[in-house]
């Protein structure tokens, strides 16, 4: 049961949230990437909310069930490309980067698959996303039931 209606306390600072996944959404970034990234995100931050969220969202967009089912074993996995398999491993550093600190060998691996403006919008998603994720969890926001 969530903790509290914390968007009607105080929206201001969720209104700002808001604009930045709205820059996200409207730029040249690929939506699948960044949907498959945000649910690898709020899947290490245990947020059952943004996990619901973003799959239905991921889905919405073409992407098929079997990649999704797959993206919490992306390392075992054989249907991620290069390209998605370095921006999960980016991913999954910069949410643990107070244990990882982001090596030198995670952030280099981008360049070979994104543009600066690429790993710069990226590093944004996931920022973002660790955000939502400690909101929700915090709060205790659940996904409504299908």
């Amino acid at each position: 049961m969530p903790r509290m209606e914390y968007y009607a306390i105080a929206g201001e600072p969720f209104g700002h949230l808001l604009q930045i996944n709205a820059y996200l959404g409207s730029g040249d970034f690929d939506q699948k990437l960044r949907a498959l990234v945000e649910i690898r995100v709020s899947q290490i931050n245990g947020c059952v909310f943004c996990v619901d969220k973003h799959s239905k969202e991921a889905r919405a967009l073409g992407e098929s069930q079997q990649r999704l089912d797959s993206v919490a074993v992306w390392h075992e996995s054989p249907f991620f490309t290069a390209r998605e398999r370095a921006a999960f491993e980016y991913a999954e550093s910069v949410t643990h980067v107070s244990q990882s600190h982001v090596p030198d060998e995670v952030f280099d691996a981008l360049r070979d698959h994104f543009s600066e403006k690429e790993i710069v919008d990226l590093t944004v998603c996931v920022s973002t996303m660790n955000a939502w994720n400690r909101i929700a969890v915090a709060f205790r926001k659940m996904p409504d039931a299908d």
